[in-house]
This record gives structure tokens, sequence and C-alpha cells, in this order.
């Protein structure tokens, strides 16, 4: 049972951190920018943080699915963040990759990611709630302490085949950092737009 808890947990992280968003893309471009071994650093700082993260929100899975408001505060934290993101690569899109970073730069960024993760939120709380309600896991201390494990190992793992396709599609096209990083920016400010318009349409066109 404990050896299934943390494999359903491994899946269904892994399965979350497929799509792109900010944190995927985010690798892709310390991965391009400062190398494979910045790349892991980070991704095991953000695991690390994705442990308690999940731990925390299964917790919470039902009360948040309760939260009426949740979504649209979600859609409104996801527009800010993207287009922050996607302002600092645009303006950053032309400058050469430094030559060194500091050891512990990618760490500090993987962490504070790791918190600001609000895409996660509505993932766990369809997940979580999903999982708990069909008794696939239980919702002991002990259980979600071995899902949340298997959810950090799923994160890790999915954001780790990100950073070596990244690195293999520029090594095997040639493609630019400034072409990378500009491509980046225009997905950020994609997705801000894509939650502006999400909202819009079910302020006014959905009743």
């Amino acid at each position: 049972m404990i050896f299934l808890t943390f494999f359903i947990g491994l899946i269904a992280n892994f399965i979350g951190y497929i799509p792109p968003g900010n944190i995927n893309l985010t690798l892709v471009q310390i991965t391009i920018n400062r190398g494979i071994k910045e790349a892991v650093r980070f991704i095991t700082a953000f695991s690390a943080v994705e442990f308690f993260f999940t731990y925390f929100i299964m917790h919470a899975a039902r009360w948040l699915s309760g939260q009426l408001k949740l979504g649209t505060i979600i859609d409104w934290i996801m527009v800010v963040l993207f287009g922050v993101m996607g302002y600092i690569t645009w303006i950053h899109r032309n400058a050469p990759p430094k030559a060194n970073y500091s050891e512990h730069a990618s760490i500090k960024y993987g962490i504070l990611l790791g918190f600001l993760n609000p895409m996660q939120v509505p993932f766990w709380m369809v997940t979580g709630t999903y999982l708990i309600t069909h008794e696939w896991i239980l919702d002991g201390r002990v259980a979600l302490v071995i899902f949340s494990l298997g959810s950090a190992a799923g994160a890790f793992l999915c954001l780790f085949i990100y950073a070596k396709f990244a690195k293999y599609i520029q090594e095997r096209f040639a493609l630019s950092n400034k072409l990378i990083n500009t491509s980046i920016a225009i997905l950020f400010f994609a997705f801000a737009t894509y939650h502006v318009v999400k909202q819009i349409y079910l302020s006014f066109f959905k009743h």
C-alpha cells in the first residue's frame, strides 16, 4: 500500500507538469542560459518545496474546493505572474548568458517558484479530492507524507526530462538564446492573455 501510494503520487504529479506552464518554461530558460547543472539544482530545490506544497494542499483539498472565488483569484495571480515573467524574459532576450552563476542562484529560484506555484492549487483540488474520495489513497498523515514524496519525485522526473529535452533541442537545431528567450516570453504573454480572456468570458458571457 505504501509503494502504491508513492507511485500514484509520482504518476499524478508527473502528468501534472507535462503541460507547459510557468515552471517548465522557466526551467527550459535556465537550461538553455545556464546549463544542465544549474537546471538540476533548480529542479531539486523546486521538488523539495513541492513535497510540502502537496502535503498542505492535499490536507486542504476538500475545503479549498468549496471556495467559490478561489478559481478567480488564482487566474488573476497567474495573469500577474505570467505578465511579470514575460516582461523580464522579453527585456533580457538579447542579453548573452553569463559565464558563471552563483552556486545558490538556481536553488533560491527553485524554492521561490516552489511557493509561487498557484497552478498546482486547482490541480490538487481536483486530483486530490478525486483520489481521496475514491479511496485510491488514504487521507491519514503517514499516507499523505508518502503521497507527497511521490509527488515530489514525479515533479523531479518530469522536469528533468524537460531539461534534457530542452538541451537536446538546442544542440540539435543550434537555436540561439535570443530566439529561445523571445519564444518563451511570447508564451508567457500568451498564457497571461488566456487567463484574462477566460475571466472576461466567465464574468460577462457565461450565465
